[in-house]
């Protein structure tokens, strides 16, 4: 990794103007990578702008330089983009980006943890032994010796709360636990991450996850429970379908099966599904590929065409 981080702060220092793109409807990993690299190329005299295909959602917005975000896919029209740092993303269609960067001339910095990773990049800087993307980018300021700020040091923070479900899952190693200790000294802001991400359920918000968990249903064949939302449950509750976040992860606690999985039916008609294990012996990626997605090996997701009842019959009657 040593050569890699020094190979890429180099072609930072010379890049004129760089993009960075965490995946589609990012989450804290994704926008606290960009946020910290943002920081380090603000300090550099650079100008980077954040590209989003979506709407970020409310809990994140207490991340540093969110208002340098851009949602309009006519960015990519500037030629005069020379680097393009893409984010915790195994491939370039998760990231929101393949159709909009196929002629541009633009070098790909591709920095990300997950296993199923295309390698895309013109520098890859792919660990996917990491718990986190944002456990990467501290180790390449640590590897190019760039000093910690608070901003820096929270937005980091954020990364390694997100993907390790607050310290509670399969991606809490004792490198992600000394890099949060060594974070928190530096200024990270625990109590305002978790004030944000975790403390911000509303009585709609709670009822909407009570009509999903009642629906739940175990698979005795294939060891899995499963649930789903609907777009009718989101508009009779009132939420958005960002509120339902957190319910893939909460399914973690269930005793006894191998395998959980939650559907969503998206504002545009497709089905979004989520899958998570905490067994060893089982790889979630490997079934989400099958759909289209990927992930990590516990927890991985997809986005498809079809119904909910059509799509879970898929999963139901894979070998």
């Amino acid at each position: 990794m040593l050569h890699t981080a020094k190979q890429i702060n180099h072609h930072l220092l010379g890049a004129k103007k760089v993009v960075i793109v965490p995946h589609q409807n990012p989450d804290g990993d994704a926008l606290g990578s960009a946020a910290a690299l943002t920081d380090y190329l603000v300090s550099l005299g650079k100008n980077p702008q954040i590209f989003c295909p979506a709407p970020i959602l409310k809990k994140m917005q207490f991340l540093p330089y969110l208002e340098r975000v851009i949602y309009t896919p006519a960015v990519f029209e500037d030629l005069s983009i020379d680097t393009i740092i893409v984010l915790d993303s195994g491939d370039l269609r998760y990231a929101g980006i393949d159709h909009l960067i196929k002629t541009h001339p633009a070098d790909i910095i591709n920095i990300d943890h997950h296993h199923t990773n295309e390698r895309y990049g013109k520098i890859n800087l792919v660990v996917p032994t990491a718990s986190s993307t944002s456990e990467i980018v501290f180790n390449f300021f640590k590897h190019n010796h760039i000093g910690l700020n608070h901003k820096v040091a929270t937005a980091l923070l954020t990364g390694l709360v997100s993907d390790t479900d607050n310290f509670s899952n399969g991606a809490t190693s004792s490198e992600a636990l000394s890099i949060a200790s060594e974070l928190i000294r530096a200024g990270g802001n625990l109590n305002l991450i978790n004030g944000w991400t975790l403390k911000n359920k509303t009585p709609d918000v709670l009822r909407l996850w009570g009509a999903t968990l009642s629906r739940l249903t175990r698979h005795e064949g294939l060891d899995l429970a499963y649930t789903y939302l609907t777009r009718e449950d989101l508009i009779k509750n009132n939420v958005s379908e960002s509120e339902s976040e957190g319910i893939a992860n909460y399914l973690n606690n269930l005793d006894g099966v191998k395998i959980s999985l939650i559907l969503k039916e998206t504002e545009d008609g497709k089905i979004k599904g989520s899958f998570r294990t905490t067994r060893d012996d089982t790889d979630v990626s490997a079934l989400a590929k099958k759909l289209g997605g990927g992930g990590h090996k516990k927890a991985a997701g997809f986005t498809t065409a079809g119904t909910i009842k059509e799509v879970l019959a898929k999963i139901l009657t894979e070998k």
